[in-house]
């Protein structure tokens, strides 16, 4: 009988660092905090379909020009299910205000020199970076 509660004991406390161990990791997850200085937000297009797919449109002045922030950022913004979720990261020199479409190129060609790099994550959750050409 004392062998069966020590049994008992030893897996309780393994389930409960388990416990713990996963609760710990999921309350710990770095935020979008992890970004601060590197970005500022030019403008942002949702299109208000809440029953088809979801469309997300950033604009984003780059503060900080390393690409590998840029693609983590990206990873880290909202996406629907069979929606699509667009990032254009833009050089600092870019001071002008942005107006976001829905519709192929997204934002107004006259920026496009401005371009550091853009992200797509497709309606079946597929990523894609590219940096744009210099």
């Amino acid at each position: 009988m004392k062998n069966n509660k020590w049994i008992i004991y030893v897996l309780g406390t393994l389930v409960g660092i388990l416990l713990y161990k996963i609760i710990n990791e999921s309350l710990s997850q770095p935020g979008l905090s992890v970004f601060e200085g590197k970005y500022e937000e030019l403008a942002f297009f949702r299109n208000e379909n809440n029953t088809g797919p979801v469309i997300r449109v950033y604009a984003i002045r780059a503060l900080d020009e390393d690409l590998s922030w840029m693609k983590d950022f990206a990873d880290a913004q909202p996406h629907t299910k069979y929606g699509k979720t667009l990032v254009f990261f833009f050089s600092r020199d870019l001071n002008q205000e942005i107006e976001l479409s829905p519709t192929a190129p997204h934002f107004p060609e006259q920026f496009a020199t401005f371009l550091l790099a853009e992200y797509e994550k497709t309606p079946m959750g597929e990523s894609r970076f590219l940096p744009a050409k210099p």
